[in-house]
């Protein structure tokens, strides 16, 4: 491993490894059949201090680096990606964004609880007719004295349903364009704020994916996150965080995918011996084994470089990229060394590659990535 983990961080991802074994995989193909949302799972994971990971302890969280959240978030998809990705936008997103942008009462009153995994986070910035182009999006925050007015609907939110602090963008000067763009602190309950459809998902079924509708909905002005006109930034900075989560992620799917196919490869015989006897089946484990490993490097290159506080936008971009792609890659190949059985449910393959599909789509497509990457690699004036 180029990458040399301290005894801190190996003992985090051991401590995740054992619970995400032992308690998250227990459930996790009968919440994918009823959708079941892994509330006790959750609030477990609070209690090891798994959901505010790198907050500081002050704001209840654990003040972990970035490396050590990969870590603990891949062993966490590693049984079930549903309860990855509220652990992911929680931290990466949710918790990161109020800590870089919130005041000091935003951050006892928002960020502590969330930190501490006491209630769900989520972040609303897709709508029906802006996902990959935030800035037409039409939600519109307007101001009313001490209160701003919230219109607007949004779509695919993760955790939608369940979130009790929903970090919401919306435009509070159209003439801007994204410097127009703001982003507020909503809170469950408050009037006007209401849940839409729930999606029934092709994968990640135990997760909510829902629309969040805003009509009137009055929001004091001091849920206003940063300041006027942050709201794009906000998102952006919380997207390239979140892209490592989806780097790790995938790296987990991957990984439970292929520890399936190898252990079903060594059992399954065919013609008089076991199937992992043959070439061919023994050379796209190799290829799976080294696609996993490249991608793990990308992630602990993208998390290595956020804690030392260089800038890792591309980087993070590049990660995504490749692991996201590359765990929909592998869990075919996982699925085709099952055979008949792979497209069975009474094997869990066939779970890891619904669920990895959705990978090179949310928190930024792959054609996205590829624009990151390529508008940061031909803006370098150190490059001919």
């Amino acid at each position: 491993m180029l990458y040399k983990l301290t005894n801190e961080q190996l003992m985090i991802q051991s401590m995740v490894r054992e619970f995400s074994r032992k308690v998250i995989a227990v459930t996790a193909a009968e919440r994918d059949q009823t959708k079941e949302f892994p509330a006790e799972n959750i609030k477990k994971m609070g209690e090891l201090g798994l959901m505010g990971m790198m907050i500081p302890p002050e704001y209840g969280g654990q003040g972990a680096d970035t490396v050590s959240y990969v870590l603990a978030l891949s062993e966490i998809a590693y049984s079930c990606a549903s309860t990855a990705v509220v652990m992911s936008v929680q931290n990466s997103i949710v918790c990161e964004s109020i800590n870089r942008f919130g005041n000091e009462y935003q951050k006892e009153k928002f960020l502590k609880p969330l930190a501490e995994g006491a209630v769900i986070g989520a972040f609303a910035l897709t709508e029906p007719e802006a996902g990959s182009d935030p800035v037409r999006q039409s939600s519109t925050a307007v101001k009313d004295g001490d209160f701003y007015i919230l219109n607007g609907e949004k779509r695919f939110i993760t955790s939608g349903k369940n979130a009790e602090i929903v970090i919401v963008t919306a435009k509070t000067d159209e003439s801007k364009m994204h410097k127009g763009i703001s982003a507020f602190l909503v809170t469950k309950g408050t009037p006007g704020f209401a849940v839409g459809n729930v999606e029934d998902k092709m994968g990640l079924r135990a997760s909510d994916t829902t629309d969040l509708i805003f009509e009137n909905c009055r929001i004091p002005a001091k849920n206003l996150l940063g300041e006027e006109g942050d709201g794009f930034k906000i998102a952006m900075t919380g997207l390239d965080g979140g892209r490592i989560g989806i780097a790790a992620q995938s790296i987990g799917v991957a990984q439970a995918a292929f520890d399936a196919a190898v252990k079903y490869a060594k059992k399954r015989k065919q013609f008089g011996q076991s199937i992992s006897k043959f070439q061919g089946l023994r050379w796209m484990i190799a290829d799976m084994a080294t696609e996993i490993e490249a991608a793990r490097q990308l992630m602990f290159l993208a998390a290595s470089m956020k804690d030392r506080k260089e800038k890792y936008s591309t980087q993070a971009s590049m990660a995504k990229l490749y692991a996201s792609e590359m765990v929909n890659r592998l869990t075919a190949k996982a699925l085709q060394i099952h055979g008949g059985y792979g497209f069975i449910k009474d094997y869990p393959v066939e779970r890891y590659y619904r669920d990895a599909r959705v990978f090179t789509i949310y928190e930024g497509t792959s054609e996205i990535q590829r624009v990151v990457i390529s508008n940061s690699i031909l803006k370098d004036k150190r490059l001919p």
